[in-house]
Protein backbone atom coordinates (compact mmCIF):
# COMPACT_ATOMS: atom_id res chain seq x y z
CA UNK A 1 0.00 0.00 0.00
CA UNK A 2 1.07 3.59 -0.55
CA UNK A 3 2.99 5.25 2.27
CA UNK A 4 1.39 8.30 3.95
CA UNK A 5 4.33 10.61 3.21
CA UNK A 6 4.90 9.23 -0.29
CA UNK A 7 4.78 11.39 -3.40
CA UNK A 8 3.78 8.81 -5.99
CA UNK A 9 5.73 8.81 -9.25
CA UNK A 10 3.52 9.77 -12.21
CA UNK A 11 6.14 9.24 -14.90
CA UNK A 12 9.10 6.92 -15.38
CA UNK A 13 12.33 7.69 -17.23
CA UNK A 14 13.53 5.03 -19.66
CA UNK A 15 17.27 4.68 -20.06
CA UNK A 16 18.30 4.70 -23.69
CA UNK A 17 21.26 2.94 -25.25
CA UNK A 18 23.51 5.95 -25.70
CA UNK A 19 23.61 9.74 -25.60
CA UNK A 20 25.72 10.07 -28.75
CA UNK A 21 23.52 11.60 -31.53
CA UNK A 22 25.25 9.72 -34.34
CA UNK A 23 24.86 6.37 -32.58
CA UNK A 24 21.25 7.18 -31.73
CA UNK A 25 20.50 7.94 -35.39
CA UNK A 26 22.17 4.70 -36.47
CA UNK A 27 20.27 2.62 -33.93
CA UNK A 28 17.03 4.37 -34.89
CA UNK A 29 17.46 3.33 -38.53
CA UNK A 30 18.43 -0.23 -37.58
CA UNK A 31 15.47 -0.72 -35.25
CA UNK A 32 13.09 0.98 -37.69
CA UNK A 33 14.17 -1.43 -40.42
CA UNK A 34 13.83 -4.34 -37.98
CA UNK A 35 10.31 -3.27 -37.03
CA UNK A 36 9.24 -2.87 -40.67
CA UNK A 37 10.56 -6.36 -41.44
CA UNK A 38 8.70 -7.66 -38.37
CA UNK A 39 5.42 -6.10 -39.50
CA UNK A 40 5.73 -7.20 -43.12
CA UNK A 41 6.99 -10.68 -42.24
CA UNK A 42 4.40 -11.58 -39.63
CA UNK A 43 1.52 -9.95 -41.47
CA UNK A 44 2.64 -11.74 -44.62
CA UNK A 45 2.64 -15.09 -42.80
CA UNK A 46 -0.92 -14.49 -41.56
CA UNK A 47 -2.15 -13.53 -45.05
CA UNK A 48 -0.32 -16.45 -46.69
CA UNK A 49 -1.79 -19.01 -44.28
CA UNK A 50 -5.31 -17.68 -44.76
CA UNK A 51 -4.96 -17.54 -48.55
CA UNK A 52 -3.29 -20.92 -49.13
CA UNK A 53 -5.42 -24.10 -48.86
CA UNK A 54 -2.27 -26.23 -48.50
CA UNK A 55 -1.39 -24.38 -45.27
CA UNK A 56 -4.52 -25.39 -43.36
CA UNK A 57 -2.87 -27.96 -41.11
CA UNK A 58 -2.72 -27.52 -37.29
CA UNK A 59 0.96 -26.49 -37.45
CA UNK A 60 0.16 -23.47 -39.62
CA UNK A 61 -2.88 -22.62 -37.52
CA UNK A 62 -0.53 -22.32 -34.55
CA UNK A 63 2.01 -20.44 -36.69
CA UNK A 64 -0.60 -17.87 -37.75
CA UNK A 65 -1.42 -17.17 -34.11
CA UNK A 66 2.29 -16.97 -33.28
CA UNK A 67 2.70 -14.35 -36.01
CA UNK A 68 -0.21 -12.35 -34.55
CA UNK A 69 1.30 -12.52 -31.06
CA UNK A 70 4.69 -11.38 -32.40
CA UNK A 71 3.02 -8.44 -34.14
CA UNK A 72 1.31 -7.33 -30.94
CA UNK A 73 4.26 -7.85 -28.58
CA UNK A 74 6.63 -6.00 -30.92
CA UNK A 75 4.19 -3.12 -31.47
CA UNK A 76 3.78 -2.45 -27.74
CA UNK A 77 7.57 -2.03 -27.37
CA UNK A 78 9.32 -0.90 -30.57
CA UNK A 79 7.37 2.25 -31.64
CA UNK A 80 7.89 3.81 -28.20
CA UNK A 81 11.58 2.93 -28.36
CA UNK A 82 11.87 4.56 -31.79
CA UNK A 83 10.21 7.73 -30.51
CA UNK A 84 12.66 7.88 -27.61
CA UNK A 85 15.61 7.79 -30.03
CA UNK A 86 14.53 11.13 -31.54
CA UNK A 87 13.17 12.71 -28.33
CA UNK A 88 15.12 14.56 -25.68
CA UNK A 89 12.73 13.40 -22.97
CA UNK A 90 12.66 9.60 -22.73
CA UNK A 91 9.75 9.20 -20.37
CA UNK A 92 6.58 7.15 -20.08
CA UNK A 93 3.51 7.95 -17.98
CA UNK A 94 2.51 5.61 -15.19
CA UNK A 95 -0.62 4.54 -17.10
CA UNK A 96 1.45 3.84 -20.20
CA UNK A 97 3.87 1.79 -18.12
CA UNK A 98 1.01 -0.27 -16.70
CA UNK A 99 -0.30 -0.85 -20.23
CA UNK A 100 3.11 -2.04 -21.41
CA UNK A 101 3.44 -4.45 -18.49
CA UNK A 102 -0.05 -5.87 -19.07
CA UNK A 103 0.16 -6.31 -22.86
CA UNK A 104 3.77 -7.49 -22.91
CA UNK A 105 3.18 -10.09 -20.18
CA UNK A 106 -0.07 -11.18 -21.84
CA UNK A 107 1.48 -11.86 -25.23
CA UNK A 108 4.81 -13.04 -23.82
CA UNK A 109 3.18 -15.86 -21.88
CA UNK A 110 0.81 -16.59 -24.77
CA UNK A 111 3.84 -17.10 -27.01
CA UNK A 112 5.35 -19.53 -24.48
CA UNK A 113 2.27 -21.72 -24.66
CA UNK A 114 1.87 -21.40 -28.43
CA UNK A 115 5.42 -22.67 -28.84
CA UNK A 116 4.59 -25.50 -26.45
CA UNK A 117 1.48 -26.37 -28.48
CA UNK A 118 3.57 -26.33 -31.67
CA UNK A 119 6.04 -28.72 -30.03
CA UNK A 120 3.16 -31.02 -29.09
CA UNK A 121 1.91 -30.80 -32.68
CA UNK A 122 5.30 -31.94 -34.00
CA UNK A 123 5.37 -34.74 -31.40
CA UNK A 124 2.03 -36.14 -32.53
CA UNK A 125 2.90 -35.71 -36.23
CA UNK A 126 6.23 -37.57 -35.94
CA UNK A 127 5.61 -40.07 -33.13
CA UNK A 128 1.92 -40.86 -33.75
CA UNK A 129 1.19 -39.90 -37.38
CA UNK A 130 -1.78 -42.30 -37.77
CA UNK A 131 -3.86 -40.54 -35.11
CA UNK A 132 -2.64 -37.01 -35.96
CA UNK A 133 -5.90 -35.85 -37.64
CA UNK A 134 -7.94 -37.24 -34.76
CA UNK A 135 -5.82 -35.88 -31.88
CA UNK A 136 -5.30 -32.43 -33.36
CA UNK A 137 -8.76 -31.84 -34.75
CA UNK A 138 -9.89 -28.28 -35.57
CA UNK A 139 -11.86 -28.18 -32.31
CA UNK A 140 -8.84 -29.32 -30.29
CA UNK A 141 -6.55 -26.78 -31.98
CA UNK A 142 -9.03 -23.98 -31.26
CA UNK A 143 -9.20 -25.01 -27.62
CA UNK A 144 -5.40 -25.16 -27.31
CA UNK A 145 -4.95 -21.70 -28.85
CA UNK A 146 -7.77 -20.24 -26.76
CA UNK A 147 -6.21 -21.75 -23.65
CA UNK A 148 -2.86 -20.15 -24.55
CA UNK A 149 -4.47 -16.71 -24.76
CA UNK A 150 -6.35 -17.24 -21.50
CA UNK A 151 -3.14 -18.21 -19.70
CA UNK A 152 -1.47 -15.13 -21.14
CA UNK A 153 -4.41 -13.01 -19.99
CA UNK A 154 -4.19 -14.45 -16.48
CA UNK A 155 -0.47 -13.66 -16.42
CA UNK A 156 -1.01 -10.10 -17.66
CA UNK A 157 -3.77 -9.41 -15.15
CA UNK A 158 -1.75 -10.91 -12.30
CA UNK A 159 1.38 -8.89 -13.05
CA UNK A 160 -0.70 -5.70 -13.46
CA UNK A 161 -2.43 -6.25 -10.12
CA UNK A 162 0.95 -6.76 -8.48
CA UNK A 163 2.28 -3.55 -10.03
CA UNK A 164 -0.81 -1.54 -9.02
CA UNK A 165 -0.07 -2.29 -5.36
CA UNK A 166 3.46 -0.94 -5.54
CA UNK A 167 4.49 2.54 -4.43
CA UNK A 168 7.21 4.46 -6.29
CA UNK A 169 8.51 7.28 -4.13
CA UNK A 170 12.23 7.16 -4.90
CA UNK A 171 14.00 6.74 -8.20
CA UNK A 172 11.86 6.70 -11.35
CA UNK A 173 14.65 5.59 -13.71
CA UNK A 174 14.10 2.25 -15.42
CA UNK A 175 17.33 0.79 -16.80
CA UNK A 176 15.60 -0.63 -19.86
CA UNK A 177 13.90 0.81 -22.95
CA UNK A 178 10.45 -0.43 -21.86
CA UNK A 179 8.48 -1.14 -18.69
CA UNK A 180 9.11 -4.65 -17.40
CA UNK A 181 7.83 -5.97 -14.10
CA UNK A 182 11.23 -7.03 -12.70
CA UNK A 183 12.94 -3.60 -12.76
CA UNK A 184 9.72 -1.99 -11.53
CA UNK A 185 9.68 -4.25 -8.48
CA UNK A 186 13.27 -3.26 -7.73
CA UNK A 187 12.31 0.45 -7.93
CA UNK A 188 9.38 0.16 -5.53
CA UNK A 189 9.63 1.66 -2.04
CA UNK A 190 6.75 -0.41 -0.66
CA UNK A 191 6.39 -4.04 0.33
CA UNK A 192 7.03 -6.11 -2.81
CA UNK A 193 6.12 -9.49 -1.32
CA UNK A 194 2.89 -9.89 -3.31
CA UNK A 195 4.58 -8.85 -6.57
CA UNK A 196 7.40 -11.33 -6.01
CA UNK A 197 4.90 -14.09 -5.23
CA UNK A 198 2.93 -13.36 -8.41
CA UNK A 199 6.11 -13.20 -10.50
CA UNK A 200 7.55 -16.42 -9.12
CA UNK A 201 4.21 -18.25 -9.26
CA UNK A 202 3.74 -17.20 -12.86
CA UNK A 203 7.26 -18.24 -13.81
CA UNK A 204 6.96 -21.57 -12.00
CA UNK A 205 3.41 -22.50 -12.93
CA UNK A 206 3.22 -21.18 -16.50
CA UNK A 207 6.79 -20.79 -17.70
CA UNK A 208 8.12 -24.08 -16.37
CA UNK A 209 5.06 -26.06 -17.47
CA UNK A 210 5.25 -24.75 -21.06
CA UNK A 211 8.98 -25.39 -21.26
CA UNK A 212 8.47 -28.94 -19.93
CA UNK A 213 5.97 -29.61 -22.72
CA UNK A 214 8.58 -28.48 -25.24
CA UNK A 215 11.36 -30.52 -23.58
CA UNK A 216 9.36 -33.75 -23.24
CA UNK A 217 8.00 -33.42 -26.78
CA UNK A 218 11.45 -33.03 -28.31
CA UNK A 219 12.94 -35.85 -26.25
CA UNK A 220 10.26 -38.13 -27.72
CA UNK A 221 10.74 -36.64 -31.21
CA UNK A 222 14.51 -37.14 -31.18
CA UNK A 223 14.11 -40.67 -29.85
CA UNK A 224 11.69 -41.49 -32.67
CA UNK A 225 13.89 -39.92 -35.33
CA UNK A 226 16.94 -41.87 -34.14
CA UNK A 227 14.96 -45.11 -34.39
CA UNK A 228 14.32 -44.52 -38.11
CA UNK A 229 16.61 -46.79 -40.11
CA UNK A 230 17.12 -44.77 -43.29
CA UNK A 231 19.14 -41.57 -43.38
CA UNK A 232 16.62 -40.02 -45.77
CA UNK A 233 13.79 -40.83 -43.38
CA UNK A 234 15.66 -39.19 -40.52
CA UNK A 235 16.32 -36.10 -42.62
CA UNK A 236 12.68 -35.72 -43.65
CA UNK A 237 11.44 -36.24 -40.09
CA UNK A 238 13.86 -33.71 -38.66
CA UNK A 239 13.10 -31.15 -41.39
CA UNK A 240 9.46 -31.03 -40.26
CA UNK A 241 10.44 -29.67 -36.85
CA UNK A 242 13.70 -27.82 -37.62
CA UNK A 243 12.01 -24.41 -37.99
CA UNK A 244 10.12 -24.73 -34.73
CA UNK A 245 13.19 -26.00 -32.89
CA UNK A 246 15.14 -22.96 -34.10
CA UNK A 247 12.37 -20.61 -32.95
CA UNK A 248 12.12 -22.30 -29.55
CA UNK A 249 15.89 -22.14 -29.03
CA UNK A 250 16.01 -18.40 -29.74
CA UNK A 251 12.93 -17.57 -27.64
CA UNK A 252 13.77 -19.63 -24.56
CA UNK A 253 17.48 -18.87 -24.80
CA UNK A 254 17.00 -15.11 -24.67
CA UNK A 255 14.19 -15.40 -22.11
CA UNK A 256 16.30 -17.46 -19.72
CA UNK A 257 19.21 -15.04 -20.06
CA UNK A 258 16.89 -12.12 -19.38
CA UNK A 259 14.98 -13.45 -16.39
CA UNK A 260 17.09 -16.20 -14.81
CA UNK A 261 20.52 -14.54 -14.85
CA UNK A 262 21.46 -12.97 -11.47
CA UNK A 263 21.01 -9.21 -11.61
CA UNK A 264 23.89 -6.85 -10.93
CA UNK A 265 24.82 -3.29 -11.73
CA UNK A 266 27.55 -4.42 -14.11
CA UNK A 267 25.07 -6.42 -16.19
CA UNK A 268 22.58 -3.63 -16.97
CA UNK A 269 24.00 -3.00 -20.44
CA UNK A 270 23.96 -6.73 -21.15
CA UNK A 271 20.35 -6.87 -19.97
CA UNK A 272 19.40 -4.15 -22.46
CA UNK A 273 20.81 -6.05 -25.41
CA UNK A 274 19.33 -9.32 -24.18
CA UNK A 275 15.97 -7.52 -24.02
CA UNK A 276 16.50 -6.34 -27.62
CA UNK A 277 16.89 -9.97 -28.72
CA UNK A 278 13.83 -10.99 -26.75
CA UNK A 279 11.47 -8.14 -27.70
CA UNK A 280 12.68 -6.87 -31.09
CA UNK A 281 14.82 -9.41 -32.92
CA UNK A 282 12.93 -12.63 -32.14
CA UNK A 283 9.56 -11.39 -33.53
CA UNK A 284 11.40 -10.44 -36.73
CA UNK A 285 13.23 -13.76 -37.06
CA UNK A 286 10.23 -16.07 -36.57
CA UNK A 287 8.55 -15.47 -39.96
CA UNK A 288 11.96 -15.49 -41.71
CA UNK A 289 12.87 -18.83 -40.13
CA UNK A 290 9.60 -20.43 -41.19
CA UNK A 291 9.82 -18.92 -44.67
CA UNK A 292 13.44 -19.81 -45.41
CA UNK A 293 13.48 -23.30 -43.86
CA UNK A 294 10.00 -24.52 -44.78
CA UNK A 295 9.38 -25.92 -48.27
CA UNK A 296 5.59 -25.85 -47.87
CA UNK A 297 5.60 -22.15 -47.01
CA UNK A 298 7.90 -21.32 -49.93
CA UNK A 299 5.76 -23.37 -52.32
CA UNK A 300 2.56 -21.73 -51.07
CA UNK A 301 4.13 -18.30 -51.52
CA UNK A 302 5.25 -19.19 -55.04
CA UNK A 303 1.76 -20.38 -56.00
CA UNK A 304 0.16 -17.29 -54.49
CA UNK A 305 2.49 -14.95 -56.37
CA UNK A 306 2.09 -16.78 -59.67
CA UNK A 307 -1.65 -17.32 -59.43
CA UNK A 308 -3.90 -15.17 -61.60
CA UNK A 309 -7.26 -13.87 -60.35
CA UNK A 310 -10.31 -15.30 -62.06
CA UNK A 311 -13.30 -13.31 -63.27
CA UNK A 312 -16.70 -14.54 -62.24
CA UNK A 313 -20.14 -13.43 -63.17
CA UNK A 314 -21.56 -11.42 -60.29
CA UNK A 315 -25.04 -12.80 -60.98
CA UNK A 316 -24.66 -16.51 -61.69
CA UNK A 317 -21.16 -17.06 -60.16
CA UNK A 318 -20.01 -18.92 -63.27
CA UNK A 319 -16.63 -18.50 -64.83
CA UNK A 320 -16.15 -15.88 -67.53
CA UNK A 321 -17.25 -15.65 -70.27
CA UNK A 322 -20.89 -15.87 -69.22
CA UNK A 323 -23.16 -15.48 -72.30
CA UNK A 324 -25.81 -12.84 -71.92
CA UNK A 325 -24.53 -11.63 -68.57
CA UNK A 326 -21.51 -9.40 -69.06
CA UNK A 327 -21.53 -7.95 -65.54
CA UNK A 328 -18.31 -9.34 -63.98
CA UNK A 329 -16.60 -8.93 -60.65
CA UNK A 330 -13.20 -9.97 -59.19
CA UNK A 331 -13.28 -12.57 -56.45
Amino acid sequence: MAESNCTQVTEFSLMGFTEDPVTQATLFLIFLLTYLVTILGNFGVIVLIRASPQLRSPMYYFLGNLAFVDLCSSTIITPKMLVDFISEKKGIAYAGCVAQVFIFDLFGMTECFLLAMMAYDRYVAICHPLVYPLVLSPKCCFQLVTGSYLVGLANGVGQTIGMSRLSFCGSSVIHLFFCDISPLISLSTSDTTLSHIILRTSASLFGVSSSLVVLVSYVAIISTILSISSAEGKRKAFSTCASHLTTVSIFYGTSCFMYLKPSSDSSKEEDKWAAVLYTVVTPMLNPLIYSLRNKEVKEALRKLLLSKPKMFCSLCKQGSPCPGKPALSWV
